[in-house]
């Protein structure tokens, strides 16, 4: 495990509350392989966990009620009274844990004071969702310390709806789920309308699942995000309105759409065009993999792109010329932007012996022409939330 991580969040512990942590847990961030801005209209998504971790070390106080989180990261802290009913705050990385906890003081759990300092390799911004791994970690610190006995299922959940009610974010369940359902090497096909899911082995044939970090981070973001759910949920009305004998609305055809296209509007329709050709590639993409054709999966890839950026317009001037750069090198099978959009990664698939030359050429292309130096993050598909119970002092 990554000693890198946890070493440093044990040692800030110890610097700060002069004792050990009673636990120590990793929360992932995660890919998504494909199926991006589905997972709010009933799609299904290819995410899994990665090998890029909140550490969060962990002691109950159950003589005092106030809660003492360090963001060791941030250099910031926040302490709030367990028994009191609780608002969002200035600090947003603390929104996140303050959602969670809102939640389950509604349903009554018995809480008493904790201190916990957290610090993460998952980057912020880039699209791996360390937002959901926050607020899930903290979730399930919760379930564990106070036995309250959650399934993997209502944590996610409960992630979701703090990134709702806190954040301000309208997002998918498929993040929070993940982080909590991820399996090491393999990839999750999530069912977004039931939540049924099935596992896939991760076996990408000599290749390697590589991110581009564009280091920008537009700041439309949330707004962006919540206009696009806004653009869809108009579509869905129209669609309804006109096959309600649809139940779910990725059952609607494309000849269905081009019928209510007048009615919808350009804006609408197209929105509701990409999510429809994904959900679809979100299927032949499994079906890709199960199979071993690494080669169709990287064409999906790269149709899942043009659709996030000309259609859903989501992407950015970064991201299209890290795509479109990326994908003209020897090697690539395929790329795109992942995640929310207007900045963050892209995810390329890419042989492993020329990952090497393409780093280099595209961090190269990339400088040059936005004065930017790219991050790569190269991740391994790992485990969900869980405790460290190795021997950790050191």
């Amino acid at each position: 495990m990554d000693e890198q991580l946890i070493n440093p969040t044990l040692q800030k512990f110890r610097t700060e509350f002069k004792e050990e942590p009673e636990h120590i847990f990793l929360s992932p961030g995660r890919i998504n392989i494909i199926g991006e801005h589905v997972d709010y209209s009933d799609g299904f998504v290819l995410p899994a966990a990665i090998d890029k971790y909140i550490c969060f070390a962990v002691r109950r106080r159950p003589q005092t009620n106030l809660c003492r989180i360090i963001a060791k990261d941030l250099g910031e802290e926040y302490t709030f009274d367990v028994t009191k009913e609780v608002k969002p705050v200035q600090q947003m990385w603390m929104n996140y844990i303050l959602g969670v906890f809102r939640q389950l003081l509604q349903q009554e759990k018995p809480f008493c004071g904790m201190d916990i300092v957290f610090s993460s390799t998952v980057p912020m911004g880039s699209g791996l969702s360390s937002s959901a791994a926050l607020e899930c970690g903290f979730a399930y610190i919760l379930n564990e310390l106070f036995d309250l006995r959650l399934s993997k299922k209502e944590i996610a959940v409960i992630g979701q709806k703090s990134e709702h009610t806190f954040a301000g974010v309208q997002c998918g369940i498929m993040d929070q789920f993940a982080s909590v359902f991820g399996k090491e090497d393999k990839v999750i096909m999530l069912d977004c309308h039931s939540l049924e899911h099935q596992y896939f082995d991760a076996d990408l044939k000599g290749y390697s699942l590589l991110l581009f970090d564009s280091c920008v981070k537009h700041t439309h973001l949330t707004s962006g995000y919540n206009e696009r759910r806004k653009d869809v949920e108009h579509g869905k009305k129209v669609l309804w309105k006109n096959f309600p004998e649809i139940e779910k609305f990725r059952d609607f055809t494309l000849a269905m759409l081009d019928h209510v296209r007048e009615e919808m509007g350009s804006i609408s329709y197209k929105r509701c065009l990409y999510i429809l050709k994904e959900i679809q590639r979100v299927e032949m993409a499994t079906k890709a993999i199960s199979e071993g054709n690494i080669e169709y999966l990287g064409t999906l890839l790269t149709e899942t792109h043009a659709g996030l950026s000309t259609e859903f317009e989501v992407s950015c001037e970064e991201l299209d010329f890290l795509v479109e750069n990326t994908l003209q090198q020897e090697g690539v099978l395929g790329a795109r932007m992942m995640g929310g959009g207007f900045g963050g990664c892209s995810i390329n698939l890419i042989q492993e012996d020329k990952a090497e030359e393409v780093i280099k050429n595209i961090s190269k292309k990339y400088l040059e022409s936005f004065n930017i130096q790219m991050k790569v993050y190269q991740v391994k598909i790992s485990d969900g939330i869980k405790e460290y119970t190795n021997e950790y002092i050191i």
